[in-house]
């Protein structure tokens, strides 16, 4: 069974578990095992990324970190939408009554950045949750973030996107498959592969069905760098541009099962949407 890969509340609120029941099944969806195959990184050189946040439903071990994110303007991060449903937070978003996102912390525990509250969210009407289609969305916060920390879009037709690229996947998420969740920030190197690449790995049957229009391929060829529980919403970032938001796919850093990201270029509204107020 297709799986996304963010972590979920094992109640109505505060426990954590590594991701619901069908996350750690053998076939675990992916991106990430703390981005599998990675390396520390600074968020002084990465200050576009961000993790969300509620204590309130995730505990403070890890400072209420769930998902990933990424800023693009001041005042908006983009994340997936299925680090919104109610799977992973127990509930509406509107009813997290301390949704942040963290930015400018390397590690999550540790001092410096800023925890800003989110004022409202938007998540993309054409999202299918069954098959992760248009898996996008976008948070407005309640105070701006500097502008040194929004990081540029690819458009449609970027040169970013053409499979042999470089590119890098960020988060703090998994590192082991089995729930055992970085504090600090990782990135990993990955390539651009091509949509072929995805359709043999998940050709509509029970593994997932990958749609090339609202998703992009990449991973290692050879396997053993990839992203996982935990980094979903975080970014993929190919010559100095956002390509992709970190979504699905089975098992981490698999070479046989890449991992699969919004495109971002396909599904971001232009302008930005004006994300529904939370009370």
């Amino acid at each position: 069974m297709r799986r996304p890969i963010a972590r979920a509340v094992t109640g109505a609120l505060g426990l954590v578990s590594a991701a619901a029941a069908a996350l750690v099944a053998p076939a675990t969806a992916t991106a990430d095992r703390v981005i599998v195959g990675g390396e520390p990184v600074e968020v002084a050189d990465t200050p576009w990324v961000v993790a969300l946040s509620s204590r309130d439903r995730f505990g403070g071990m890890r400072a209420g970190q769930f998902c990933g994110g990424v800023v693009v303007a001041p005042t908006k991060v983009l994340t997936a939408a299925h680090c919104l449903s109610s799977d992973v937070l127990g509930g509406a978003p509107e009813d997290v009554t301390d949704l942040a996102v963290i930015a400018g912390r390397t590690a999550l525990t540790g001092q410096g950045g800023q925890e800003v509250g989110v004022a409202g969210t938007w998540i993309n009407p054409a999202y299918e949750p069954a098959t992760n289609a248009g898996d996008l969305a976008v948070l407005t916060l309640k105070s701006a973030l500097p502008s040194s920390y929004v990081l540029a879009t690819a458009g449609p037709g970027d040169t970013a996107y053409t499979p042999g690229t470089t590119a890098s996947v960020y988060g703090w998420g998994d590192t082991t498959g089995n729930g055992t969740y970085a504090t600090s920030l990782r990135a990993a190197r990955v390539q651009v592969l091509e949509d072929a690449a995805c359709e043999r790995a998940y050709p509509g049957n029970a593994k997932g069905d990958y749609q090339a229009a609202t998703m992009l391929c990449a991973g290692d060829p050879q396997g053993g760098r990839d992203a996982c529980q935990g980094d979903s919403g975080g970014p993929l970032v190919a010559m100095g541009r956002l390509i992709g938001l970190v979504s699905w796919g089975s098992g981490c850093g698999e070479a046989a099962n890449p991992g699969v990201y919004t495109r971002v270029s396909a599904v971001l509204p232009d302008p930005l949407p004006v994300s529904a107020s939370r009370s």
